[in-house]
């Protein structure tokens, strides 16, 4: 039954000794810094936003953007190379433990990944907004995001064909969710021509259940359709592995 802590394990051992690069570290939080200091810091002091103030709005939007990003990139980065260049993740695949214990072991390490990059903006979050709270809303989003993007990650690691193949999936799915989904801006004020496709993306979900104070009617849908993602990439990598041949 704990077969996938091994995985784990070794994916946060890994993930200790990087940290003590500052470079790697720096370069996944430069863009998110980028932009709190931009729009947070700049613009956020002239814009008021849903009766607050701006940076009220952008920091559960920062904190959504950065756990996808972070879940998803490093987990399709590092299951792409250790399987195409490294070969170490031939290794892994036969070692004596289940096919769920390795997705299990790698998605959980992907979600921890996210949440320790978003926990920097919350910290942040904390220093410069005096009203910044974590409602139950906001952490069950967050860990569903993180959850759920790391799902993804391991499906595009393990399905992509090169590296450059998972930059490309970032470029042309994970970056437009950043700036179409409600992190900068609040979704009713997209046109309306993009809204279709707004609402079919899962960050879209995240974004309003993270800023509710309250469970209300619209933050259980955004839950189920979070879990519905969750479970769909999740099985989908369960089904990629299981099926896995190289």
């Amino acid at each position: 039954m704990m077969d996938w802590y091994p995985v784990f394990l070794r994916e946060l051992l890994i993930f200790r000794r990087r940290l003590l690069k500052f470079g790697y570290l720096l370069s996944a939080m430069m863009l998110p810094i980028i932009y709190f200091i931009v729009f947070g810091l700049g613009l956020g002091r002239m814009v008021q936003m849903e009766g607050k103030s701006y940076l009220g709005f952008l920091i559960p939007g920062l904190v959504a953007m950065t756990s996808m990003t972070n879940s998803y990139t490093w987990i399709a980065n590092s299951i792409n190379l250790n399987r195409l260049y490294f070969k170490t993740f031939q290794v892994l695949y036969l070692a004596p433990i289940s096919y769920s214990a390795i997705i299990i072991g790698e998605v959980l390490a992907g979600m921890l990944k996210g949440l320790f990059a978003a926990s920097l903006i919350i910290v942040v979050g904390f220093l410069t907004y005096p009203n910044f709270g974590l409602s139950l809303p906001f952490l069950l989003a967050l860990l569903l995001n993180c959850f759920l993007f790391a799902s993804l990650g391991f499906l595009v690691g393990m399905s992509a064909k090169g590296h450059e193949e998972t930059a490309t999936y970032f470029n042309f799915f994970i970056l437009p969710m950043g700036f179409f989904c409600g992190t900068f801006f609040p979704i009713e004020r997209i046109p309306e021509f993009l809204k279709p496709v707004v609402f079919v993306l899962p960050l879209t979900y995240t974004n309003i259940l993270i800023r509710k104070e309250t469970f209300d009617t619209l933050a259980l849908g955004c839950v189920l359709v979070l879990v519905f993602y969750s479970v769909i990439l999740f099985g989908l990598g369960f089904r990629v592995i299981k099926n896995y041949s190289e």
